[in-house]
Parts: structure tokens; C-alpha cells; sequence
């Protein structure tokens, strides 16, 4: 019932694409300036593959470039690379990523990017390169344009923590087209972004700043700087710093389902006895839910909360981690009080709670609206969960103040999905991708105040998709991450039965000749990340302890990019645990090019990762200097995937 379903679609994610040639100034001395050419290498009915080149035949180095344009009715861009972006409604805005703004001249990079498309295909229009036209013919921006953009003005303060200051203003005009704002602290240039909004970060607590910001254009101009702002960080002291890597530099995070006592009856004391606990770094115990009035809450509602699972369960010796029986009259009883004695045997082990997954992230919108609400979010969750103070609920004696205290040393963060559709129901708002930095800070804000108070880090993370149209939709990106200790990336439920087409539901590298309109891989997902500035120890790769499957399913290519329909599954029509599907019959096929294994029967096609795919993606987190992984979820397993994952990343 509560297994993660985001679902990923093919959203608009954004593009560089453009149709012919354009030839546009990269600077006042760059002769011949920049050209644009779009080529389209593949086609296959419903979605295409292309690349735009963009040369420099100037004499003069560009140091950034930027692309616009409209993409027409239907198409959605499914994936790009070599680029960032923007987008409002069809209109898409790209930038060079962090590596590719330079282009020496007689150089050139070549950005591409796969598209979806229904009927006919039609390139994208009104596209402009720096400001200037792109289409052949078109008008560059006026030589010895000298016209600076009007100056930002509203310049003001969205919030705060003792580490950042967010700010926000009025977007500016100019004759051409603002392309960049430049940030500054205390007169010295802090951050340069291309929106009007900015979050600076390195701050000290309680400490007041200057801040102005300018605008520029395509030729290089610049406004007079705004009115100057003061802002002082928020107080709270100053906390431990985090603790260092785990030994061997990899976090190991597994999430423990809380519902997974019942039908599977895989408790924390199993997690122990198939020796698990040991080999993990983290435990992110999920999920916990925000109630409508926007705080985190504790109830035995079904559909809403189970605290009876959480803290009032009694477990019998045998069931129990200590191997001594609950009795009802504790203060603490349930997963929680497991949780506390899987911590005094396993010292090194973390344990985070967290918030939200498919079927709690109904109000998160409205809990991370304004400041105040934030701040009552944030505020209630740590009361609850770090300082332990559990409500009593249905006249059970577990809970009261202070009774959980110490058993969470950090929470998760699982927003599915800010501004874009997850669960039926869920409030969505255009503002959420702000918010939710918005809300990232405020956690980290009270983290360290209450961290300071007690001498201890308390850690922060976040489960971010993979999907590149959810991540532009719903979050401000590397921004998120100067409050963020790390964030885990989603690294599967690219496809499944709802499609009606089989085909690999967690490959870590792009699959030859697929016919999906929305091309997805954890490569991507995390190259979507990287490309953006966020450093690649921040970052874990998720892997699935369970696969997804279709019936009905033909012979052809042995079943892959086939149709059927939703295999029968123990607890959910289309999934089964991997500790299951270990044991099927049937032949089993690898691409070791995609990073992905199948079984197939003849007619029951299951997708789901082994020991050897485990082994390849462990070896892809370390080649690429990743902070480790994350597992979805551990009931899914019996001890041996756990073990690959520790050995891969020793």
C-alpha cells in the first residue's frame, strides 16, 4: 500500500534545440561571433535524438552561453545533457554547464537532448542565442549596444538560517534581454544568477550583511546596483560541524519500511539476524506523515499514521532485537524502541526519521507556504521526533516527554513531488521549487539550533527524482544543498507495467535501440545533479531490493520492449521482492552495457537488480566519487544484496 510509486514521466525537461544556423556576437570583438546548428540523428515516430552545435568563429573566448526558445505543442523533452535549465510554460531557457561556458575560438561544444512528439515533428522556434536571434538571417543584438538593463528593484529578504540569507527582486528590462544578475555581500561580488532569486550561503549566525544585486545583458552591460539591504543571519549558536564519512567514505543508507511488520513480518530484529544492521551507515525509518495543519503528527488512522507500529507494539522475545520481551507499561515500545536497541549494539549506526513518501506528501505544500508555517513544520518535527516528546494516543501508556528522545540523529525529507503531480490529492503549487529550498533552510536552521543546545550535528537529507522535469519543476538546484548534509537520488521506477511495454525499471547506463519516449538511467539522474554544481559526494545512488514485472509478455528480443500487462506480485500486481524473484524460474539475460539484468519465462518478464548489477553500480559510485548509495527498501531482501552493497563499496 505504501510503497514508493513515482511514477516518472516524460516531462518537459529542457532542450538546445534550435533549427538551422544562427550567427550571433559573442562579444563586441568577437568577429563572425557564435554559431548555432541543430542536427537530428534519430527518429523513431514518437521522439527523436539531436545535437546543436555551437562554435565560436570569433577571436575572443566566450566565457557563458545561453539559449531560448518555444517548444511547440505536445513535444516534452525527456532528457539533456552537456546543460542546464529553466523553463515557463513552453518557453525554455539553457545555460552552459559548469565545465562547457568557454569556448575558445575555432572551438565548439555539442549539447544534446532526446524529445518526445505526437503527429509531426517540428523543431522548436523563436530561438535566441545571448540575446540575439538564432534563426538564419536573424538580427543579433545592435552592434555597440551601450543600453544597460533598468535597475533590480524590491530587493528583499525571503529568509534566513545562521548559515544563508535568501533574497529576492523585481526582474529588471532592458532593450535586448537581461541574461544574469550579479549578487553582492558587503560590496564584494557573492553569487551570479540567472533568475531573480538567489540564496547565499557561508554565512556566520547572527551576523548583518550588505547586499545589493545588478543586472546584465547580452552585450555586457550592467545596471547600477539596487538599494542596499541589511540582513542579519539567524542566531542559534554555533553546532558541532558533521561528523566525517563513515569509514571507508561511503554512506550506506537503507530505508526500513514502518508497515513492514505486518504482511512481510520483517522486523528490525530480522534486519539484525540476517546481518544487515552492521553493514549499513544509516537507517532512514519511513515514513512519517504532515497533517493538514502542517505539522508532523502521530495518530492510529489508517491512511494517516500509525503510532501503534511506531511506539505501542509489544514484541516478544523472539521478535525482539535485545532478545528481552516488551512489556505494555514502557515508556517506549514498537519500531522505535527497536530502533533504540539496534543503536546500543550497532554504535556507529545513524538513524534518520523520515517525513513524507508517495502517500504523505499531501500538505507539504501548504506546510512549507510562508515562513511562519515553516517554521511550525520544522518546529513540531523536531519536538516530536529529536526531542522525543510522542503524544499518548488511544490510552496506550507508551510516549510522553522526552520519550524517544535520542534515537533519531537526523530526518529525511521524501517532497513527492514539489511542484509537479505525485499522489492523487496532493496540493501542488508553482511556488513549491522555492519553498522547498525555502523549507530545506529552515530545517537547517533549527537543526543547528537545537544541535548547539545539545553539543551534536543532526543530520539532513533529502530523496530527490530522477525525472529532469520534476527536478526543474520542483527544485532549486545546487541551491538546496548548502542545507542538505546529503540527498539520495532516485535510481529506479524509470518504467513499469503501467506502460504496458517492458523494459528495465532501474539501468544505470542508457539501453541501445530503446523505444520509450522518456529515455531514463541512473547515470542521468545523477548527471542531472552534477551538471548543475552540486558535488558529487553529496549525492547517493539509488538501488531497489525489488523488481517490476508484466505478463502476458512475447518472445521477441526475449521479452524486452514487449507488451503486457501487470505480473502478479505478493503484495502489489506488477512488484515483487527481490528475496522472491531470486528464486523464479526462467532464463536470466544482462546488459552489462546498461547495467541491467531481466527474467524472463515465457511469459512473465521480470526487471530487478542482482549481486552483479549491485557490483557494477557500487563500482560506477566509486569511479564517480559518489557519498555511497541508498536501498528501497530493506524488506525486500535477505541478506545477500546488503552484503554486495557492502562489498562494493569497501
Amino acid at each position: 500500500m505504501f510503497r514508493r510509486r513515482a511514477h516518472l514521466t516524460a516531462g518537459i525537461a529542457a532542450a538546445l534545440v534550435v533549427a538551422g544556423l544562427c550567427l550571433v556576437p559573442g562579444s563586441a570583438s568577437a568577429a563572425g561571433g557564435l554559431s548555432a546548428t541543430f542536427t537530428k540523428t534519430s527518429d523513431w515516430g514518437t521522439g527523436y535524438e539531436a545535437s546543436y552545435r555551437i562554435a565560436n568563429a570569433g577571436t575572443v573566448a566566450t566565457t557563458s552561453w545561453t539559449l531560448e526558445f518555444d517548444l511547440p505543442a505536445g513535444a516534452l523533452i525527456t532528457s539533456l545533457w552537456e546543460g542546464t535549465f529553466t523553463q515557463t510554460g513552453t518557453h525554455v531557457t539553457v545555460h552552459n554547464a559548469a565545465w562547457n561556458g568557454a569556448i575558445a575560438p575555432g572551438a565548439a561544444v555539442l549539447p544534446g537532448y532526446d524529445a518526445s512528439y505526437t503527429g509531426t515533428f517540428v523543431a522548436p522556434a523563436n530561438c535566441l542565442l545571448n540575446g540575439g536571434s538564432c534563426a538564419a538571417g536573424g538580427t543579433p543584438p545592435p552592434p555597440g549596444d551601450t543600453t544597460a538593463p533598468t535597475v533590480p528593484a524590491g530587493l528583499r529578504s525571503t529568509g534566513t538560517t545562521s548559515s544563508s540569507v535568501s533574497l529576492a527582486w523585481t526582474a529588471s528590462t532592458d532593450n535586448v534581454g537581461v541574461t544574469g544578475y550579479d549578487v553582492f555581500r558587503d560590496g564584494a561580488l557573492a553569487t551570479t544568477v540567472t533568475g531573480a532569486s538567489a540564496t547565499v550561503a557561508g554565512l556566520t549566525a547572527s551576523t548583518a550583511y550588505s547586499f545589493t544585486v545588478a543586472a546584465r545583458d547580452a552585450a555586457g552591460n550592467s545596471s547600477a546596483r539596487s538599494a542596499a539591504i541589511s540582513v542579519t543571519t539567524a542566531a542559534g549558536g554555533t553546532p558541532p560541524p558533521p561528523p566525517p564519512p563513515p569509514p571507508g567514505g561511503a554512506r550506506k543508507v537503507g530505508y526500513f519500511a514502518q508497515w513492514g511488520i505486518y504482511g512481510r513480518n520483517f522486523t528490525l530484529h530480522t534486519l539484525d539476524a540476517q546481518a544487515m544492521a552492521g553493514k549499513l551507515t544509516t537507517i532512514n525509518y519511513a515514513f512519517e506523515n504532515v497533517g493538514s495543519d502542517g505539522k508532523c503528527f502521530e495518530a492510529n488512522l489508517a491512511g494517516q499514521g500509525d503510532a501503534f507500529a511506531d511506539y505501542q507494539k509489544t514484541f516478544d522475545a523472539a521478535s525482539s532485537v535485545s532478545g528481552v520481551a516488551d512489556t505494555f507499561s514502557q515508556p517506549l515500545k514498537g519500531n522505535f524502541n527497536q530502533l533504540r536497541e539496534l543503536k546500543a549494539k550497532y554504535p556507529n549506526l545513524s538513524v534518520q526519521v523520515s517525513i513524507g513518501g508517495w502517500t504523505y506528501s499531501k500538505f507539504f505544500s501548504d506546510a512549507a507556504l510562508t515562513a511562519a508555517s515553516r517554521q511550525a513544520l520544522v518546529a513540531s518535527c523536531i519536538d516530536m521526533f529529536l526531542k522525543g516528546n510522542l503524544p499518548l494516543v488511544q490510552g496506550d501508556p507508551s510516549g510522553g516527554p522526552g520519550s524517544a528522545a535520542g534515537i533519531f540523529d537526523g530526518i529525511d525529507i521524501d517532497w513527492e513531488w514539489p511542484g509537479s503531480e505525485g499522489n492523487t490529492g496532493n496540493v501542488i503549487r508553482p511556488q513549491d521549487k522555492q519553498n522547498f529550498t525555502l523549507l530545506m533552510a529552515e530545517f537547517r536552521r533549527q537543526l543547528d539550533a537545537y544541535g548547539a543546545t545539545v553539543g551534536r550535528h543532526y543530520s539532513l537529507s533529502a530523496f530527490l527524482p530522477a525525472d529532469p522535469a520534476k527536478i526543474a519543476a520542483g527544485f532549486e538546484v545546487p541551491q538546496i544543498f548548502s542545507s542538505l548534509d546529503w540527498a539520495t537520488v532516485q535510481g529506479y521506477d524509470f518504467h513499469g507495467a503501467w506502460e504496458g511495454t517492458t523494459m528495465h525499471q532501474a539501468n544505470l547506463f542508457p539501453v541501445a535501440n530503446d523505444p520509450s519516449p522518456a529515455k531514463f538511467s541512473g547515470d542521468l539522474a545523477i548527471g542531472s545533479y552534477t551538471s548543475a554544481g552540486v558535488p558529487a559526494s553529496k549525492l547517493l545512488l539509488g538501488l531497489p531490493y525489488y523488481g517490476r514485472g508484466w505478463t502476458g509478455v512475447g518472445s521477441t528480443n526475449n521479452g524486452l520492449f514487449q507488451a503486457g500487462a501487470a505480473a502478479a506480485g505478493t503484495f502489489e500486481a506488477g512488484i515483487e521482492d527481490y528475496k522472491v524473484l531470486k528464486n523464479r524460474p526462467g532464463t536470466r539475460f544482462r546488459d552489462t552495457a546498461a547495467g541491467a539484468l531481466w527474467l524472463y519465462d515465457g511469459t512473465n518478464w521480470w526487471s530487478y537488480d542482482d549481486p552483479t548489477v549491485i557490483a557494477q553500480k557500487t563500482a560506477y559510485v566509486k569511479q564517480k566519487g559518489l557519498g555511497g548509495v541508498m536501498v528501497w527498501e530493506l524488506d525486500g531482501d535477505d541478506g545477500t544484496l546488503t552484503t554486495a552493497v557492502d562489498t562494493g563499496l569497501r
